[in-house]
């Protein structure tokens, strides 16, 4: 058994563990606890960004939301 095949195999393993643990990764990604971790870190990033570039404020608001809505419940 040289390195590829042990590679190979340890791809394999990994791929199955993945599949198998998809829909509790989505229940994670779409909890409420993940819900206000990702509210406060993009308002506070959406807060700094429009410190920076007061002018792009609602561009910035665009994006957040757009970005909220990939992560979360809600």
């Amino acid at each position: 058994m040289g390195i590829g095949d042990a590679l190979s195999g340890a791809f394999e393993k990994s791929k199955e563990l993945f599949e198998g643990s998809k829909d509790k990764i989505d229940d994670v990604l779409h909890s409420e606890q993940v819900e206000q971790v990702s509210d406060n870190v993009l308002n506070g990033a959406a807060d700094l960004a429009k410190k920076v570039a007061p002018a792009a404020g609602e561009q910035i608001d665009g994006v957040r939301d757009d970005i909220d809505k990939a992560v979360g419940n809600e």
